[in-house]
């Protein structure tokens, strides 16, 4: 089956698949990293100003287009997790338009619950990957990625003109349409590079089963460690650290996630 046909086709990371799709993962992969670079930079929200985009593309992807949460006066969706979260985002060079963004929930004390303790804690079902096993100070949650309807496209948007995920080919060169799927897998290596540098040495996130098990296709294997429940869709808990995410990264996405690293260590 091609690689194609099997990564994930989402409404909130977007089309990974149709553009991957014409890429071989390993014989292909030394163009991935210069691809990306040259169309897409990955940087810290580490002030107000891009704290506050942050929340006005999760407004805007979780309250105005997918409903999962009530649209706010201001146009930002933010909840308790935000104060102690730290927040990635990826943006679009030739316009300088943020495409997409990512949080890391940290926690420092018992009362600093991470999102899948408070909501999802009974999914998970293998207790040696339970939270509350390691120190708070080592655990963090990948969590709210959301990537702008402008910045995915579907196959079939190019038939039906939806205007959600939709790409105007007019708007974007070819060459930029074939980095934009991996938008989503550069907002995992930026949340990864988050966690490396603030020392965490156990994440988690709740994501779609067919989002984890495409990701094993360029080296990333979460581990599943509950069964799917209905949270905003169907999603099970995962549990990665540094070794697991570093250790079966292909060729390409390897060099992709050296450059990222260099782009925020800037």
């Amino acid at each position: 089956m091609s690689l194609g046909k099997i990564i994930l086709n989402s409404p909130i990371i977007g089309d990974i698949a149709k553009k991957v799709a014409s890429l071989k993962v390993n014989h292909d992969a030394g163009n991935i990293a210069e691809h990306f670079t040259k169309f897409l930079k990955p940087e810290y929200a580490n002030t107000d100003e891009l704290r506050e985009e942050v929340f006005k593309i999760r407004h805007n992807v979780y309250c105005e287009e997918l409903a999962f949460e009530h649209q706010k006066d201001n146009g930002m969706e933010m909840d308790e997790f935000d104060s102690h979260s730290s927040f990635a985002m990826i943006k679009h060079k030739p316009t300088n338009n943020y495409t997409s963004c990512v949080r890391l929930v940290r926690s420092t004390c018992d009362e600093e619950l991470l999102p899948i303790e408070k909501f999802c804690y009974e999914s998970i079902q293998d207790k040696n990957y339970d939270p509350k096993k390691f120190k708070r100070t080592e655990i963090a949650e990948i969590s709210r990625l959301a990537v702008k309807s402008d910045f995915r496209r579907r196959q079939s948007d190019r038939f039906k003109g939806s205007a959600v995920g939709a790409i105007l080919e007019s708007t974007y060169s070819e060459s930029e349409l074939r980095c934009f799927p991996f938008i989503a897998i550069g907002l995992y290596m930026v949340a990864g590079t988050l966690a490396i540098d603030k020392g965490i040495k156990h994440a988690f996130v709740m994501m779609e089963p067919r989002l984890a098990r495409s990701m094993k296709f360029v080296g990333i294997k979460f581990i599943q460690i509950g069964e799917p429940i209905d949270y905003h869709g169907l999603r099970a808990p995962y549990y990665i650290n540094a070794e697991i995410f570093l250790g079966d990264l292909s060729s390409g996405f390897k060099s992709l996630y050296e450059e990222i690293q260099k782009e925020v260590a800037k």
